[in-house]
């Protein structure tokens, strides 16, 4: 098997990621927000998106994060429904992978 280098960056399809049910036009605020302020922006959860990346299965993923064995932005995150944006880095072992969207 050949190893992964050392960072990678992993494009996630749109559909995958969640977006927030609010309005459907870029330009408008979010209902109940403050004039001015944009929708959130979209999010996946750390188990999902290892099992995105093809790092591993969904039971393998819980395994990982409760080990301790990921790190969320340089921390050791043992949530599994940790919510992650596009450009956080996770870290499993030598690698690094970064939240993005797929273009």
């Amino acid at each position: 098997m050949e190893q992964e280098p050392e960072s990678a960056s992993e494009k996630l399809p749109e559909d995958s990621l969640k977006h927030s049910p609010e309005s459907n036009s870029e330009s408008e605020p979010a209902k109940g927000a403050p004039a001015g302020v944009a929708k959130k922006e979209p999010t996946i959860h750390l188990d999902q998106f290892l099992k995105t990346c093809g790092v591993a299965t969904g039971g393998q993923a819980k395994v990982l994060i409760q080990s301790g064995e990921v790190l969320v932005n340089d921390e050791v995150e043992t949530r599994r429904r940790k919510q992650l944006r596009v450009g956080d880095e996770v870290t499993l072992g030598d690698v690094v992978y970064v939240v993005s969207l797929a273009e």
